[in-house]
């Protein structure tokens, strides 16, 4: 009788209870045979939907069982498999809910790693920089240093300083995009420009080391993204292959035009990337066997993750005669 405890079956019962007497009145007002009749059509009914009912509530119990499992972390509860009724339509979609809390769970649980351990790498890269700073500054207070000695740490510290702030820089667009907060504005791009404009900021240094770029891009040549965030991806890319191309080498770059797509291809004349760095290149905080003193590993992820958000695409790989070539693919449909 646990289930007459539940208000809401006893008042369902209750007003059952008096429908009955009032049928089983209303019987033996027209004849006592009609009455019993009645009588015992409503006591059959009556217990037909008491066992119903229970039946059902039990299935009720069963669920509200799973969702306590559930919201105590176990998601392995199989409600009503293979049955039929609106309370297996409930319990087939409470299975995907279910599905989707743990996919969620999951996903967070893999956030939270990801953000410790992206935690861990800023804080080592801005360390560094900040400790040769901090090892610097009690140097230039010294009494009697020469002014060349000072002017040379003075530099030190400047180059130092430029480069926390080209991380916090680059992180802080890193940020932006995987928040989804930036909106990238498509217009027509044309490939030649995007160039000029990507390597502005290396002339001095392609200068210094007497390294030499080679365009081959016809006037024609554009696709349809951000100009400012491309110049960006591929001012990166250039930077990098000009790192790793020795004094007095060459970079070489191209395009291509085709209905699929605007192929855009930098190559260098520098020694190649080791081939067990080529799959993690791309990797944020990534540092391949060659990278140098000031490498940080976060101008290739950024611009693979530019790239990607204009419908486009960045591989790399070792030319046959030596150095590395990038291949940077934008689709005019979807990929």
């Amino acid at each position: 009788m646990k289930l007459l405890r539940n208000p809401e079956v006893k008042s369902y019962f209750i007003r059952y209870a008096i429908f009955t007497v009032l049928a089983v009145l209303g019987g033996l007002a027209i004849s006592v045979p009609g009455g019993v009749y009645t009588g015992i059509i409503c006591v059959t009914g009556g217990i037909a939907c008491y066992f119903f009912t229970r039946r059902r509530y039990q299935k009720i119990a069963v669920m509200n069982e799973g969702l306590d499992q559930i919201l105590h972390g176990d998601y392995t509860m199989n409600f009503m498999k293979d049955q039929e009724g609106e309370l297996a339509i409930l319990s087939t979609e409470i299975v995907k809910m279910t599905i989707r809390l743990r996919e969620q769970a999951e996903m967070l649980e893999k956030d939270k790693v990801y953000l410790s351990n992206s935690i861990a790498d800023i804080s080592h890269q801005l360390r560094t920089p900040l400790t040769s700073i901090r090892m610097i500054t009690p140097r230039l207070q010294r009494e009697g240093i020469l002014p060349e000695e000072r002017m040379r740490m003075v530099q030190e510290v400047n180059s130092l300083l430029s480069r926390v702030d080209w991380l916090i820089a680059s992180l802080l667009k890193i940020s932006q995009l995987e928040s989804g907060t930036v909106h990238f504005h498509l217009e027509s791009v044309h490939v030649g420009e995007l160039m000029k404009k990507a390597m502005e900021p290396l002339e001095i240094p392609l200068e210094l080391k007497e390294q030499k770029i080679v365009l081959d891009i016809p006037d024609e040549i554009s696709y349809r993204g951000d100009f400012l965030w491309s110049v960006e991806a591929v001012g990166n890319i250039i930077k990098n292959c000009m790192e790793y191309t020795p004094f007095g080498g060459s970079l070489h770059i191209s395009a291509e035009e085709n209905p699929i797509y605007t192929q855009i291809v930098i190559s260098d004349s520098g020694g190649g990337i080791a081939p067990e760095d080529l799959p993690h290149l791309f990797e944020r905080f990534y540092k391949g066997k060659g990278a140098g003193k000031g490498s940080i590993g976060i101008g290739l992820a950024l611009t693979q993750m530019i790239i990607s958000r204009q419908n486009g695409t960045v591989n790399v790989q070792n030319k046959k005669n030596g150095g590395a070539e990038f291949h940077i693919c934008f689709y005019k449909g979807a990929v």
